[in-house]
């Protein structure tokens, strides 16, 4: 098992994504773009959902001549009855979905909890939680409805692991965590299997798409490059098609899985010990963090 990423298997047999219809949120940027390039290299239909329609319409471009198996639907995934809505609109489009990869995710202002406004939690709730949930309910029938189908969950290191200056960040990641395992547990029986993933730090404008302006950027010298959304997404989709349970995307995220399971309190303060300095600085918020 390689440092860069590591993961735990289903014995089940695995998914072939070729010739499938995805359902990708935040299609438009970072890794979802990534992801669904490489789930069309591989045969792959998608449907891309994300606020942005020129950020849709770039990855279709960048998608060249397979772009024809994209399509960007334009929703807010707060927005339940919006949400709701796209079945019947992606059904349209491709006639049916065999898996849903809920990928779109914002982080938050990296400043301490006392700091933090109740607009910015509730935001950070909506978006990271609350619109994966709803994602989750609204396509959970038609996956159940297909001989074969696949669930994909973006969760966090920050979902197992706190990262001070990202307290509700990780509080909704955690959320999503423990709802994929849920989820995966009352779903042993059908014919649907869910993929939780916990990214550390990946190379993102997640900070842009966030609305939060990056800082300190001379602090970073020293510091472990981040990994790049391509390979990011591409260690994803591999773990997919292997119908992997829990995937840990790069070495910080590896290793602090290991060293969580062994001593979570000196892990957290490890990282917190790594991390000192830079709550102030906001460096953190330049890249997809943990």
């Amino acid at each position: 098992m390689a440092l860069e990423h590591c993961e735990n298997h289903s014995h089940e047999e695995a998914l072939r994504l070729e010739g499938r219809v995805v359902v990708l949120t935040g299609a438009g940027a970072g890794i979802g773009r990534e992801l669904a390039l490489i789930l069309l290299s591989r045969g792959a239909k998608v449907a891309g959902v994300d606020l942005n329609a020129a950020a849709l319409a770039e990855t279709k471009s960048l998608a060249g001549h397979k772009g024809g198996g994209f399509e960007g639907f334009i929703a807010d995934i707060t927005d339940r009855s919006a949400v709701e809505r796209l079945p019947e609109i992606v059904r349209t489009r491709f006639g049916t979905v065999d898996a849903v990869i809920n990928n779109a995710g914002i982080i938050q202002p990296f400043l301490p909890l006392m700091d933090l406004d109740y607009p910015t939690i509730d935001r950070l709730f909506s978006v990271n939680l609350l619109g994966t949930l709803y994602v989750l309910k609204t396509f959970l029938p038609n996956l159940i409805a297909r001989p074969e189908a696949h669930i994909v969950n973006l969760s966090s290191m920050g979902g197992f692991v706190p990262v001070p200056g990202q307290t509700i960040y990780c509080a909704a990641k955690a959320g999503v965590k423990l709802m994929s395992e849920g989820l995966a547990s009352e779903l042993l029986n059908s014919n649907v299997r869910v993929t939780v993933v916990f990214p550390g730090a990946v190379a993102t404008n997640i900070a842009g798409n966030s609305g939060i302006k990056a800082r300190g950027e001379s602090k970073r010298e020293g510091r472990a490059k981040p990994m790049s959304a391509a390979k990011a997404a591409e260690i994803i989709v591999d773990a997919v098609e292997r119908n992997a349970h829990h995937v840990y995307v790069g070495r910080d995220s590896s290793m602090m899985n290991m060293l969580t399971r062994l001593d979570p309190q000196f892990a957290a303060r490890a990282l917190a010990k790594k991390l000192n300095g830079l709550l102030s600085s906001g460096d953190l918020a330049a890249t997809n963090q943990p």
